[in-house]
């Protein structure tokens, strides 16, 4: 009895889904908007948050399961490098967003949670994907969904195509050269 007890009380005290997307929509603009902002900085607040290797398992799709141990890791990687290089470099010095949070909807391990985010005078919808793996641990992020536009399902679309056209190494070496553009152009902007 009292370990159910126990039990109870870790799993009320653990944030929810809207708790989650509140802390790293706080911390993210926190970091954006500081003067002297590296993208590192934004990178590791992000890291908190966000599950790159669920996203990069569920923007594979069936495909994950044929990979190895040592492919699924490099792909991962791939991805959060790609992700980290398209997105941190845009949010830094854009100040602060006001943000609205609306429904959360919890359905077992999967929850989502719908935001407007308003940014000078554009508003969004902006939908938050959370996942808890094995219905024990934190929620995590694996996908935002921006005004109906879902990331994940853009890169299952490409990764769909690009493993037709090109098999799956050619999907990688594809990410990786995209990763690299992109990290070089950051660094050359001032």
């Amino acid at each position: 009895m009292i370990a159910s007890l126990i039990a109870a009380v870790m799993l009320t005290a653990a944030p929810g889904p809207a708790d989650v997307v509140k802390s790293s929509n706080t911390e993210v603009q926190k970091v954006a908007s500081a003067p002297g902002a590296k993208v590192e900085q934004l990178t590791k607040v992000v890291e908190r948050f966000v599950d790159f290797g669920e996203l990069s398992k569920r923007a594979l799709g069936k495909q994950w399961d044929k990979l190895t141990a040592a492919q699924r890791k490099d792909f991962t990687a791939t991805m959060e490098g790609l992700l980290r290089a398209s997105y941190a470099q845009k949010a830094l010095g854009q100040g602060k967003a006001q943000v609205q949070y609306g429904k959360e909807t919890i359905e077992g391990n999967e929850a989502s949670v719908a935001t407007t985010v308003k940014v000078q005078q554009d508003e969004l919808p902006v939908e938050y994907k959370l996942f808890r793996a094995d219905g024990k641990g934190e929620w995590r992020i694996y996908d935002i969904v921006t005004d109906e536009v879902s990331l994940l399902e853009t890169y299952q679309g490409q990764f769909r195509k690009l493993i037709a056209d090109k098999g799956f190494d050619g999907l990688l070496t594809t990410l990786k050269t995209k990763r690299a553009q992109l990290e070089k152009n950051s660094t050359a902007t001032p």
